[in-house]
Parts: structure tokens; C-alpha cells; sequence
């Protein structure tokens, strides 16, 4: 569906039906908030399953399959786009208890590399994708002492996103919708030597062109050129769901970057973070969301 044509039907969108889907989806998460959370992650894992073959998401994932991996046969391919939306559905049920995962449900490789970005008094980056809850990894960080910036989409729904933002935890000085009007935020947390996190695996028009599964992809470059002119660390972090509501994160440090921020070294750095992903999800592709629209060939 494009976007709305016109002021009034702008209007009407903003005014009328966001307060509707405001409220749907926030009886949803009330919902989920009542039920613990293995019974709401449960719950949104058979939701998703149910609901998510019907919407066009659906074909772009099989045909983003088709892609990136173009050796499946059908079966692999049905069992992964299931999985993708028994994943989506528990990550969005599993809103209401992100602190109580991050707390008791996130088992935690790499701490030491927390701890010394923690200590150091740098600014730095925190790069991952929309694997697993990728929701859950921001409070882990958090939650080890270190203080956060969410560079984010925000939804077009201004009420869905106020109470995705409570979910999350940031203050609102900390939460950085990407576009223009976010730029004087992420700057400025930079500044202030705010932690970064940021997720590179959706498209970018105005990115830099670079690999993603053998496939031209244009991708954001701003983490690559800015932890490089800065010289600031760069972190991944990598969250698998194991069983339910339960996850591993993997945070490792980035060595040998790039000693400048020549165009080539913002896309060296920034194809390296693509190959990190690509294994990252080639390893457990049904927790990745497969129905970004990542290459020019997707529809």
C-alpha cells in the first residue's frame, strides 16, 4: 500500500485509524503483560504462524529466499518462512517483558568485552540485525552498566511508537529515529559518549552498494564512517533464541579496522559487517525477517 495521498487523507490516517491500531495492538500488549512470559511468547509464536502466510510479507520472504539462498528446495524453504513468523510473532508478544528477558532469559558470551567498553570512556558502536528478539539486546547492554543510544525506525504510528519506546527503556533523549530529524540526536549522543546500537541489515537508498549474500545491496555506512573518523570501537552483537523465550548473546569487538575513513575503508568496514551478518543468518535463517525489501530484486 503506498502512502496516503492528499491532507485530508493524511489527516484521517493520523487522527482516526493510528488511535484505532494504537488501541488494538496495545490490548495485545496488555494482554501479553497479564500472561507470563513463556505463555505470551507461546502465544505470539502461534499467532504469527497463524497470520503471517496470509500477508504479502509472505511472498517478499520466499522470494528474498530465492535470493539469498537459491539451493532450498520447497520443504527447507516452507520450514524457514514458518519459523520466520513463529519468530516475529514471539518477539512482538515478548515486548511487555523485555526487562524481565534481558534480566533472567539472556545468556551472555563476550562479557569482557562489555566491561571494557563499559570502562574505556569511548563512545562506541553496537551493530546487529532483526535476528531473534533483536529487542532484547539493547536492555542487556544496558543492564551491564553501560549507557545507551537506540538508532531506530520509528513506526508511523506515533502512539505505537511512545509505547514501544516504554518497552525498551531508553529515555526518550536516547531514542534516535533514523532520518534527518534524528541526526542532531545521534550526533550528540556520540558526544556525550552514549553506546551506540544500531541495526545494518535493512535497505538504505542513499547507502553505500555492497555485498549481502553475493547480491549488490545498499547499506547504511554511517557506524563504518563514523567509528572510523572517531576512531571508536566497534561491537557486534549477536542474539539466537534457543528455546522459547530463552537467547544467547554474543558480543565480540571488532580488531583491525581500517586506519582511515577513506571511502574505501567506510566500505571495507561496512562489507565486513555484511559478511558477519550473512553468517549470522545463514546459521539460523528462520530467525532472521525475511521480508525487508533488502535487494532490488525483491517484491
Amino acid at each position: 500500500m503506498g502512502k496516503p495521498k492528499g491532507p485530508i487523507a493524511r489527516w484521517a490516517i493520523r487522527n482516526l485509524s493510528h488511535p484505532v491500531e494504537a488501541a488494538l495492538i496495545g490490548g495485545f500488549w496488555g494482554l501479553c503483560r497479564l500472561l507470563p512470559l513463556d505463555a505470551a511468547s507461546a502465544l505470539g509464536g502461534a499467532l504469527g504462524r497463524l497470520v503471517g502466510p496470509l500477508l504479502p510479507g509472505d511472498r517478499t520472504a520466499r522470494r528474498n529466499l530465492d535470493l539469498a539462498l537459491p539451493g532450498l528446495d520447497k520443504a527447507a524453504k516452507d520450514r524457514i518462512v514458518k519459523g520466520m513468523w513463529d519468530n516475529l510473532g514471539r518477539t512482538l508478544a515478548e515486548y511487555p517483558h523485555l526487562e524481565q528477558i534481558s534480566r533472567e532469559r539472556v545468556a551472555v558470551v563476550g562479557r569482557d568485552v562489555l566491561d571494557q567498553l563499559r570502562d574505556d570512556g569511548k563512545a562506541a558502536f553496537f551493530i546487529s540485525g532483526h535476528i531473534a528478539n533483536w529487542e532484547a539486546q539493547i536492555p542487556t547492554v544496558r543492564q551491564a552498566g553501560l549507557e545507551t543510544a537506540t538508532v531506530y525506525r520509528a513506526p508511523n504510528n506515533r502512539f505505537v511508537d511512545r509505547m514501544i519506546g516504554r518497552f525498551r527503556g531508553d529515555p526518550p533523549a536516547r531514542m534516535i529515529p533514523k532520518g534527518p530529524e534524528g541526526a542532531k540526536k545521534f550526533m550528540k549522543a556520540l558526544a556525550e559518549g552514549a553506546h551506540v546500537c544500531m541495526l545494518v541489515d535493512q535497505k538504505m537508498n542513499d547507502g553505500v552498494e555492497a555485498r549481502f549474500f553475493g547480491r549488490p545491496a545498499m547499506t547504511a555506512p554511517a557506524a563504518a564512517r563514523l567509528a572510523l573518523r572517531r576512531k571508536l570501537p566497534v561491537a557486534t552483537s549477536r542474539i539466537e533464541r534457543l528455546e522459547g523465550a530463552r537467547f544467547r548473546e554474543t558480543f565480540t569487538l571488532l580488531t583491525d579496522l581500517p586506519p582511515d575513513d577513506s571511502a574505501a575503508s567506510v566500505a571495507a568496514l561496512t562489507q565486513r559487517l555484511n559478511d558477519i551478518l550473512e553468517g549470522w543468518i545463514t546459521d539460523r535463517p528462520a530467525q532472521w525477517l525475511w521480508v525487508h525489501r533488502r535487494w532490488p530484486e525483491s517484491r
